[in-house]
């Protein structure tokens, strides 16, 4: 048979000019962002104001789980690249989320807080969520009375009858905290599976995503920014819904919410599978059906996932630990990474891969603050802004995803447009621009608190909203072109393990992240904070450090930017 009598091969069905593949993983990521973000727009709230930890413990939690959530890609990724492939990889990690998020509806009592005063004690409660609950002093025969606590002491309306003293200075008083042991236990198992769930998924969904084209389609970048906006498509419906149901009907509602997000998208990915064209499959199907100790070694990963629940288990509640390893052990990877990179690789290959790795440490500033939004910005916005009737401060960060949603097609098409014209700017100069957009973010919130606070010690909506504003353009010049930044520079062998590396400066982020907002903590007293023109001070101080070092190291990358792009050898 001549070539000109070879049967062509079958065109590829595409949708919107893309893969038609890429419509089930926009929608599978859609629902498990739903569940993610729906689940952290809560968390830090339920943790200070429910489970009554304090500020610097609540923060510390937050930023060693979203640690945990991005480090555990790195292994997750490794396991995909030699043995389950993408895909397979992908179906455990969405059952793990499943089990997890539903298991955070399971809220507990809570902790409880307790008041003495002359020698009686009183049950200390906050009547609502939002922003105008009021602390309630219960007294032993039950008796309920509102009371506000400052740096100058408890003080009740005078007009009420009570056992307690009108006012009660400073030192005339003592406080403590009785912690929910069992409702923390249920907490830490839920964070558990969702941190291994997330280990087997997050790295190996976008890498499913890189399968759909190949390195030299023009379609690439669009495509991941396309894939982003499923991502905020998802933050936006889970923090407007969980973030308003968890906060006026209960932490449980707003959670459960979240389970039922992570669900639908495990069921969209199943459904959608003869649209991703059997892509990402394992690297040798037949290896996965090998027995090892008389088990499928395929059963094993399935086994090993839920297992390994029980160290991070473990790991989580040692927060403190979580830290300070990653301070040593993500330098450590990046470092080896680096020497792997110039000792087994040359030419082209190697330069490129210098690039990525380059690249991911600076994008460690960039995450380090974005990602207060999960920790300070959400107890900024509670504490320190003047939220509109129809907001609560769970919610106010949807700015970022509706952002994202608005402006990520006209960034895709951009690219594109600039792409065919050869004016598109390298990734080094787009990582460049964000980097000091963010810092730029944070530079609007200080200079909003020295001329815009009001006597309560609160800022307009309007800035916090600004500064959203700017982190979500900032986001897009970073994000989604750095996944797409990886699978184009990576050596072919290792994707999905150098796509682990990328989220291990997400890792090393979150703790410094955590570091940062816990510079930003303040006393309060069930979950209020005790003194609000402090806290805004507080904010004031460190927004305003955090800003200029991004907005200086965004300088410093654009400078060496002409050096980087010459290294990436011909990639954009």
């Amino acid at each position: 048979m001549t070539d000109a009598t070879l049967p062509a091969a079958p065109e590829r069905k595409t949708i919107l000019g893309h893969p038609r593949g890429l419509v089930v993983l926009f929608f599978a990521e859609m629902w498990e962002r739903f569940s993610y973000y729906g689940m952290r727009t809560l968390l830090v709230l339920f943790l200070v104001q429910h489970m009554l930890f304090e500020d610097t413990e609540a923060q510390g939690l937050y930023a060693a789980y979203a640690a945990l959530v991005y480090l555990t890609p790195i292994i997750g990724g490794a396991i995909a690249d030699r043995w389950l492939g993408a895909r397979k990889a992908v179906t455990i990690g969405a059952l793990l989320l499943v089990a997890g998020h539903f298991a955070m509806a399971f809220e507990g009592p809570g902790g409880k807080q307790f008041l003495t005063i002359g020698g009686t004690e009183y049950t200390i409660t906050a009547d609502g969520r939002g922003q105008d609950r009021q602390l309630i002093a219960q007294a032993p025969d039950g008796a309920r009375t509102p009371i506000t606590i400052s740096p100058e002491g408890v003080r009740r309306d005078a007009a009420m009858e009570s056992t307690l003293p009108e006012v009660t200075p400073v030192g005339q008083f003592q406080t403590r905290v009785e912690r929910d042991i069992q409702g923390e236990g249920v907490l830490f198992l839920a964070l558990s599976l969702i941190i291994c769930g997330v280990g087997f998924l997050k790295a190996n969904i976008s890498a499913v995503v890189g399968e759909l084209y190949s390195k030299e389609d023009p379609r690439r970048d669009s495509g991941f920014t396309l894939f982003y906006v499923g991502v905020n498509l998802g933050s936006l419906l889970s923090q407007l819904a969980c973030g308003w149901i968890g906060i006026a009907y209960g932490w449980k509602y707003g959670f459960g919410l979240a389970g039922i997000g992570m669900l639908l998208g495990l069921v969209v990915f199943q459904l959608g599978q003869p649209w991703l064209e059997g892509r990402a499959g394992p690297p040798d199907p037949e290896k996965l059906k090998q027995r090892v100790l008389g088990v499928p070694l395929e059963a094993l990963f399935w086994i090993g996932g839920v297992v390994a629940v029980a160290p991070v288990w473990l790991l989580i509640q040692r927060q403190h630990l979580v830290e300070q390893t990653l301070l040593w052990v993500a330098p450590g990877l990046f470092v080896a990474m680096i020497l792997y990179t110039v000792i087994a690789l040359r030419g082209e290959v190697r330069s490129r891969m210098l690039v990525a790795l380059i690249l991911s440490i600076f994008s460690v500033l960039f995450w380090t603050l974005f990602e207060q939004a999960g920790s300070s910005l959400t107890l900024f916005a509670d504490r320190s802004v003047t939220l509109p009737a129809w907001l609560t401060a769970g919610q106010a960060h949807f700015v970022n995803p509706l952002c994202i949603i608005l402006l990520g097609p006209l960034f895709a098409a951009m690219w594109q447009g600039l792409g065919r014209r050869g004016l598109e700017p390298p990734t080094p100069y787009k990582f460049s621009i964000a980097l000091a957009l963010v810092g730029a973010g944070f530079l609007v919130l200080v200079w909003a608190i020295e001329t815009q606070a009001g006597p309560d010690f609160r800022v307009a909506f309007t800035w916090l909203a600004l500064a959203y504003v700017i982190h979500s353009v900032a986001e897009l010049f970073l994000s989604p072109i750095g996944l797409s930044m990886i699978t184009k520079l990576s050596a072919p062998r290792i994707v999905g393990l150098m796509l682990g590396v990328w989220f291990l400066s997400s890792a090393l982020a979150h703790t410094l992240a955590g570091i940062v907002a816990k510079a930003t903590s303040a006393a309060t007293v069930g979950g209020v904070v005790v003194d609000p023109a402090a806290q805004l001070e507080t904010y004031q101080k460190v927004f305003g450090e955090i800003g200029w070092a991004a907005v200086i190291t965004g300088g410093v990358l654009l400078l060496a930017s002409p050096v980087l792009k010459k290294m990436m050898a011909g990639v954009r």
